[in-house]
């Protein structure tokens, strides 16, 4: 018996203003997978990854159709509250983003703003999300110091500790290695596949060997159309559309 997908995305069409940029997209979103989005530049896989926690409200003109839901629910239900949505379906963007404050603050504003006050639980709070993240040991000695200080890649898994604070369920990951070097990306790579462990993860990528190398499933967006979903592996060796078969061979894209 198969588990029920933990996001459901059916008949889901966006327009920013004329432009519609999802067309008719079906998807389910395994718990406890790597879910990679795949496509050229342009062909609406952030889009979709920002549908999934309602980013794009923050869009003027914005205009959506279809069915999306969140373990059951229904995403864009106009009695959503967003901020319990935001906290269960946490964000890392492609660029480093920390706030201009210390380590420990980055990591605990979360939390705080949920009400949390206790400075007990704050500390056990930042330190098991910085040990997630895989930068405690690098950070332990300055948590009072600036995360501004870091480099690219402890800023953004400092990010990823920030969003794993909140206590997700779900982790959107928006390019999240684009602006790092091949070092950082590797230890981000190797974060993902470990969090998946208690996680649900999916990530964009324009990099296809990371999707082969951390996803479990991949789904190729083009021209705002999903082409095909599957298990990664068998996606990268045998697609069942010539359209994939184009883009990860490298005839375009």
């Amino acid at each position: 018996m198969q588990e029920e997908p933990i996001l459901r995305i059916q008949h889901l069409d966006l327009w920013y203003g004329e432009n519609h940029a999802l067309k008719d997209v079906a998807l389910d979103i395994p718990a406890h997978r790597i879910t990679a989005l795949i496509g050229p530049s342009g062909c609406g896989k952030s889009t979709f990854l920002r549908t999934l926690n309602r980013m794009n409200d923050l869009i003027p003109g914005i205009k959506i159709s279809g069915s999306l839901t969140y373990r059951g629910s229904e995403i864009y239900d106009p009695a959503q509250d967003v901020t319990p949505l935001r906290k269960n379906i946490g964000m890392v963007f492609q660029k480093p983003n920390p706030f201009p404050m210390s380590i420990y603050d980055n990591v605990a504003y979360g939390p705080r703003t949920h009400g949390i006050r206790s400075r007990v639980q704050l500390d056990e709070i930042v330190e098991r999300s910085l040990r997630s993240a895989a930068i405690w040991d690098e950070v332990k000695d300055r948590l009072k110091k600036s995360a501004l200080g870091l480099s690219g890649g402890q800023q953004q898994r400092l990010c990823i500790a920030r969003a794993l604070a909140a206590g997700p369920d779900v982790l959107l990951m928006d390019e999240s290695t684009s602006a790092l070097d091949p070092i950082s990306t590797s230890k981000i790579e190797d974060l993902a596949m470990e969090l998946k462990k208690e996680y649900t993860i999916v990530i964009v990528t324009h990099n296809m060997q990371q999707a082969v190398r951390v996803s479990d499933r991949t789904a190729f967006f083009l021209l705002g159309e999903l082409i095909e979903c599957g298990d990664t592996e068998k996606m990268f060796s045998q697609p069942a559309d010539k359209r994939t078969e184009d883009y990860i061979t490298g005839r375009f894209g």
